[in-house]
């Protein structure tokens, strides 16, 4: 995680959400450690403009999420204000709205994006790294989805993730047992890419974020957006030959083979 955490942003209208742009790379942090990080309405709102903010950030090009406290990533929703924002239909439909606005905003984000995990990642936390492209996660994390618990229904967008990332057997798991699963049955999951030392997150995480940064952002953006088409019944393929074509058209392509015959780091711009 960034070495300290940045001030807040008043435009966010709350200190529980917290980002910072540095090296290319956007973070932006749940900042609700006394709860362990669990989201209300007001957090879910202000991460929809942090991730809009960095999406139009041409200097940004890699996207960290990440919770402060050291004991969560994001434990799920702030079951406190159930009362106060989940108790009328009309409550629960506002807030799943909301919630979805950022699901589908980080799941459709155009730059790649991290979850850094490190201690409870549970419900809506989980929901929310498997939205991200990669989870790193710390030793001791744990992860679980609640829902058969609190008798919660969960939509068809989310479920269609986790599949497409587990597989239906693993979900079915998950859900079925609500059980919380050691970073260990993560990794076997598949739900997780790689799981670290406690004290080596910041560092795993760092490295991956910067070294993602440096390469071609045309490549990396149009792989991204393939693979998302590659996991559709129908692709649009013509959408994809137009990114690759746009990848071998580019200032970034002669760059990087100069960079490479000159024996030195390539400089790549984004065009």
């Amino acid at each position: 995680m960034p070495d300290a955490l940045p001030p807040p942003n008043p435009a966010l209208g709350t200190d529980k959400m917290l980002s910072r742009k540095e090296g290319g790379v956007g973070w932006m942090i749940f900042n609700n450690p006394e709860r362990h990080n669990a989201v209300s309405m007001e957090m879910w709102e202000a991460a929809e403009k942090i991730l809009a903010d960095f999406g139009a950030d041409p200097e940004i090009r890699v996207v960290v999420v990440t919770g402060a406290g050291g004991k969560a990533f994001v434990s799920g929703a702030d079951i406190s204000k159930f009362e106060s924002e989940r108790s009328s239909k009309e409550a629960v439909d506002a807030y799943q709205a909301q919630t979805a606005k950022v699901y589908d905003a980080l799941s459709d984000f155009p730059k790649p994006t991290i979850a850094a995990i490190r201690g409870h990642c549970i419900g809506g936390g989980s929901a929310l790294a498997v939205c991200c492209d990669m989870r790193i996660c710390t030793e001791k994390s744990s992860f679980g989805i609640p829902a058969a618990k609190l008798g919660l229904g969960y939509p068809l967008p989310g479920i269609r993730r986790l599949v497409h990332l587990v597989g239906p057997s693993f979900a079915k798991e998950l859900f079925f047992t609500a059980k919380r699963f050691t970073a260990e049955d993560a990794r076997v999951m598949g739900l997780v890419n790689r799981v670290v030392a406690d004290d080596a997150l910041e560092a795993t995480v760092g490295d991956y974020a910067s070294t993602i940064a440096g390469n071609a952002p045309l490549t990396v953006g149009s792989v991204k957006a393939i693979v998302a088409e590659a996991l559709k019944a129908q692709p649009d393929e013509a959408l994809c030959d137009r990114l690759v074509r746009e990848c071998f058209g580019s200032e970034d392509y002669i760059e990087g083979r100069r960079a490479f015959m000159e024996k030195r780091p390539p400089q790549f711009r984004g065009r």
